[in-house]
């Protein structure tokens, strides 16, 4: 996944009331109840169906690395998603999203002003139209390039232009070399 995509979840995670079961027969038994069966979660995390059930049983206990990233990955996807729903709900309509970054930035403006684009550390509260924005473009799938284009557009208006109180004039944000980003709700 995307860098903004892996952390909305990220940020959407810090919102779970318990956390995911940890152990690996643990999280098998959790994906074979969601999937409603041993041969749909062998066929997911590519192993097979008899492995599966190996670990249900608590016959295997430690899974070599690759499969225990892919089950934690899978497990963490599907835990409890309607407190998930509930957190994005209300950074979407009422809470808004605070994205830390680590960034170059500059932008495009009139003649005679400092524009350059240059390493910035910002630390945002976006409002909630964003939110909802950036939750809408990972759902539909968006590209780095459409997550930064929103985010780009949220500082101009947020940061630079401080909700239309100055830099009136500012044409378009640059958004790019991230170093670091995070989200919180």
């Amino acid at each position: 996944m995307s860098m903004f995509g892996d952390g909305l979840d990220a940020a959407v995670q810090k919102a779970f009331t318990r956390p995911a079961p940890k152990s690996a027969p643990a999280q098998m038994r959790y994906l074979v109840k969601q999937l409603k069966g041993t041969k749909a979660v062998a066929q997911m995390l590519r192993i097979s169906q008899r492995t599966v059930e190996r670990y249900v049983k608590d016959q295997i206990k430690k899974p070599r690395p690759d499969l225990a990233a892919r089950l934690e990955t899978e497990v963490k996807k599907r835990w409890q998603p309607q407190i998930r729903a509930q957190a994005r709900q209300k950074a979407a309509t009422t809470g808004g999203i605070v994205i830390d970054t680590r960034a170059r930035i500059g932008y495009t403006a009139p003649i005679g002003t400092t524009d350059e684009d240059r390493l910035r550390h910002l630390t945002v509260a976006l409002p909630p139209q964003y939110a909802a924005r950036l939750f809408d473009a990972q759902e539909q799938g968006a590209s780095d390039q459409q997550f930064q284009q929103i985010a780009a557009e949220a500082l101009k208006e947020v940061y630079f232009q401080d909700n239309g109180r100055r830099a009136g004039q500012l044409e378009e944000v640059r958004f790019t070399d991230i170093e670091h980003l995070e989200f919180d709700l």
